[in-house]
This record gives C-alpha cells, structure tokens and sequence, in this order.
C-alpha cells in the first residue's frame, strides 16, 4: 500500500479530506475523478488496486 500511494503522490495526486476509516481519496487536478484506496497503509495491496493506481497515473501523463 504505501508503494502504491508514493506512486500516487510522484504523479501529482493529493489526498482530500472525504475518506473514512481506511479508506483515502485521491484528487488531482487535471483528471475529474477521485482514486479510491483502501486497506492499511502496512498491507500488500491486492492486484485490482495496483491496475487502479497504474491507470490514474497513465491518466495523468497523457
């Protein structure tokens, strides 16, 4: 999980405010939507999240 979020940040996204429990969302600036990551920041993060996180980023530079 924490690989996946520095990914997140070095990309530009920001964590808001709107998350609850171990769930965080991402914004960014450029893209209309928020990026949903859940779980503790010391788990392993499950394949779907990791397809999640590389296709915000792709979003991003394109």
């Amino acid at each position: 999980m924490r690989q996946l979020i520095e990914d997140l940040k070095a990309a530009g996204w920001y964590l808001t405010n709107d998350g609850k429990g171990s769930h965080r969302k991402y914004a960014h600036a450029k893209v209309g939507r928020k990026v949903i990551i859940s779980g503790q920041t010391g788990a392993d993060a499950f394949h779907y999240q990791e397809k999640l996180v590389k296709k915000a980023i792709r979003e991003v530079q394109l």
